[in-house]
C-alpha cells in the first residue's frame, strides 16, 4: 500500500488494526470545519471497512465530556481533531478500563500518551501548518482501506479541513498536506491551479468579491463599493449577464487576466508593499466533482459552509453535507451560512466600535453574550488588522459560555510564531493558573476559564507572551 505520510504509516496501521478488532466504535469529533471533515473521513472509512460505529460531536473535550464518553457501551473510542490535548484525562479512563482510545489529532499533546495515538507532532511534522486533524484522519483512513477502495477519494475532504484550519502557508498547502493533496489529484477529486487568492470566487458577484477582499488592502477598492464599480467600469469587462452580476468563476480566462492585471497595477500605484501584492495570487483548490458556482466547489467556501453548521449546534447537517447530501442538508447549511455571515458582520462591527484593551504584549476584548462562544475565535481572527487593532500583537477574545464559565480564544500570526509565539502554551498555562484549561496550536488556541477570572487570566497571558517574544 502506498502511503501519503510515510512517517505516520506504522502508527496508522496499528490504529487501524485496533479499530478492526473492535466490536463497535464510538467516533467523537470536534465541531469546526476541520473536525467535521475529520468525522466524515473517519465515518466513511469505518463504514467501508464494515466496522459498526456511532458518531458524536463536542464543542470542547473536557473532563465531563470524556466522562460521558466513558459511560457509553463502547470499548473503543476514536477521537478525531481532538484528544491529544486531553490525553492526561483520557489516559486515566484507559487505565480504569473504561475504553481503549484511538486518537487522530494534530493539537499539542498533554503530558501523557497512549498506544494508538496518531499525531504528526509525535513524528516531527508541524500540526499547525503541515497536517490538520482531517489530514490525520485521512492517513488513518488510508490504513483502513477495504478491499474495494483505497479511500483516496477522501483526500478532498482532508484538503477542505486543512484550508478550514488556516493551514495555507504563503498561498499554498505545504508538507504532509501537499502529499494528501497530490493523492486527491491522482484520485480525480481535486484540481489545483493559480488564481486570485480571494474568498468567494465561486459565489460572490464580482463587485462584492473585490469590495470584501481586505486581506490585501487596496485603497479605492477594499471596503469601497463605489470605488470597485468605478474600477471595473474602466476595464471593458462585461459585468452582467441576463441582469445578474457575473462572478469570478463566470469570467473567461482573458477577462480574469484583465481584472487581475488591473488589480495589481492599482495596488502598485497606491503603494501597497510588494510582498502584499504577491499575496493577491495563490494556489486554488477546487473539488472536481462539485457543481461550478456553488459553495462546495471551492475548498475555502466549503469550509466556511461547514463552520456555519456545527457552530450553531447542527453538526449533523455539516456531516451530512460532507457525506454527500446535496438536498435537504445542503439547503439547511446554506440557511445557516446566511445567519453565520450576518453574525460575523455584526460581531466585527461591534469589536471595531468598542475597540480592544491593550496590555504590554497582548490586546483583548470581552464580548460577553454579544458573540456566540462557538464563533468568538473566528471573530478574533477576522478582527486582526481591522481599524484600531494591531496585526503585530496577539489578540485574546472572551465570550460567555454559561453561567459559570467563559470561552477564551487567542489568535496570532505566522510572523509572530516565527519569533517564538506559542499560544497553545499560553492558553494552557494561563487558564490552568486560574482554574481552567486550554490548548491548541501556536498560532491559534483556546481555553475555558471561570467567570470573573478574565483579567487575572489576561495578566498571566500577557506575561507569558512577553517571555516568548523577548
Amino acid at each position: 500500500m502506498s502511503t501519503p505520510v510515510p512517517e505516520l504509516t506504522e502508527r496508522a496501521t496499528a490504529c487501524a488494526d485496533q479499530l478492526r478488532d473492535a466490536d463497535g466504535v464510538l467516533l467523537a469529533s470536534h465541531i469546526d470545519a476541520d473536525g467535521l471533515t475529520s468525522a466524515a473521513i473517519a465515518s466513511s472509512a469505518l463504514k467501508r471497512a464494515g466496522i459498526r460505529f456511532e458518531t458524536v460531536f463536542s464543542k470542547q473535550l473536557d473532563a465531563d465530556e470524556i466522562a460521558s464518553v466513558a459511560a457509553t457501551e463502547y470499548d473503543t473510542v476514536l477521537f478525531t481533531d481532538f484528544g491529544s490535548g486531553q490525553l492526561d484525562i483520557i489516559a486515566e479512563h484507559e487505565s480504569a478500563g473504561d475504553f481503549t482510545p484511538v486518537i487522530a489529532d494534530h493539537h499539542q499533546p498533554a503530558d501523557a500518551d497512549t498506544e494508538f495515538h496518531l499525531n504528526p507532532l509525535l513524528f516531527g511534522i508541524d500540526g499547525s501548518s503541515e497536517l490538520s486533524g482531517a489530514g490525520a484522519s485521512y492517513v488513518l483512513a488510508r490504513a483502513l482501506e477495504p478491499d474495494d477502495s483505497d479511500n483516496r477519494d477522501l483526500a478532498a475532504l482532508a484538503v477542505v479541513g486543512a484550508v478550514g484550519d488556516m493551514q495555507i502557508s504563503d498561498g499554498e498547502l505545504v508538507g504532509a498536506n501537499a502529499n494528501v493533496m497530490e493523492e486527491g489529484i491522482d484520485a480525480g477529486v481535486l484540481e489545483i491551479g493559480t488564481d486570485l487568492a480571494l474568498y468567494g470566487k465561486q459565489t460572490r458577484p464580482l463587485p462584492k468579491l473585490l469590495e470584501y477582499a481586505t486581506d490585501v488592502h487596496i485603497p479605492g477598492i477594499s471596503n469601497d463599493q463605489n470605488g470597485v464599480l468605478r474600477f471595473l467600469d474602466g476595464l471593458g469587462v462585461n459585468l452582467q449577464e441576463d441582469g445578474d452580476w457575473r462572478r469570478w468563476v463566470d469570467l473567461t480566462g482573458d477577462e480574469k487576466q484583465t481584472v487581475a492585471s488591473a488589480l495589481v497595477r492599482r495596488a502598485m500605484r497606491k503603494g501597497v508593499p510588494a510582498e502584499k501584492i504577491d499575496g493577491l495570487v495563490g494556489t486554488s483548490y477546487t473539488l472536481a466533482g462539485e457543481v461550478k458556482g456553488t459553495e462546495l466547489r471551492d475548498v475555502s467556501e466549503f469550509s466556511t459552509l461547514l463552520n456555519a453548521t456545527a457552530r450553531y449546534d447542527r453538526a449533523d447537517v455539516g456531516l451530512a453535507v460532507c457525506l454527500g447530501d446535496r438536498d435537504a442538508a445542503l439547503e439547511r447549511a446554506r440557511t445557516l451560512l446566511t445567519n453565520h455571515r450576518r453574525n460575523l458582520s455584526e460581531a466585527i462591527n461591534w469589536v471595531q466600535s468598542e475597540g480592544v484593551t491593550r496590555e504590554e504584549h497582548v490586546q483583548w476584548f470581552h464580548a460577553g453574550d454579544r458573540v456566540r462562544e462557538t464563533i468568538v475565535g473566528i471573530v478574533a481572527g477576522m478582527a486582526v488588522g481591522a481599524n484600531g487593532i494591531d496585526r503585530g500583537t496577539p489578540i485574546v477574545a472572551f465570550a460567555e459560555k454559561n453561567d459559570e464559565e467563559v470561552k477564551v480564544s487567542a489568535r496570532g500570526t505566522p510572523a509572530l510564531t516565527r519569533k517564538g509565539l506559542d499560544l497553545s502554551v499560553v492558553m494552557k498555562e494561563a487558564s490552568r493558573a486560574v482554574g481552567g484549561d486550554g490548548g491548541g496550536h501556536n498560532v491559534a488556541a483556546g481555553a475555558t476559564v471561570p467567570k470573573g477570572r478574565e483579567e487575572v487570566f489576561v495578566a498571566h497571558a500577557d506575561e507569558l507572551v512577553g517571555e516568548q517574544l523577548r
